[in-house]
Parts: structure tokens; sequence; C-alpha cells
């Protein structure tokens, strides 16, 4: 059940897209971020446990 928008849906359906699209954007690029700093953080207890 959509509200009847009239001559601005066309611009109110786009701002959604747009922000949908960010926010999905952000949460990818956040997960991308996370796996490549613990990847990181492993690495560095690695050596640390070698060497300690």
């Amino acid at each position: 059940m959509m509200p009847d928008l009239g001559k601005y849906a066309e611009a109110v359906l786009s701002s959604y897209a747009v922000s949908i699209a960010l926010i999905i954007g952000l949460i990818v690029l956040s997960v991308m971020r996370a796996n490549r700093v613990r990847k990181q953080l492993q690495e560095i207890e690695n050596k640390v446990k070698r060497h300690g």
C-alpha cells in the first residue's frame, strides 16, 4: 500500500532508491573492511606467537 505521491512520486522513489543503495554500499564496505582487519590481526597474532 503506497500513498499517492502525485507529481513528486519520481523524486521520492528515486531518493528512496539512492538511500537504499548507499546503505547497502556502506554495509558491504564495512564487512569487507572488517574481514581485512580481522585477517591482519590474525597475522600479527601469529607473528607474536612465533617470536614470543
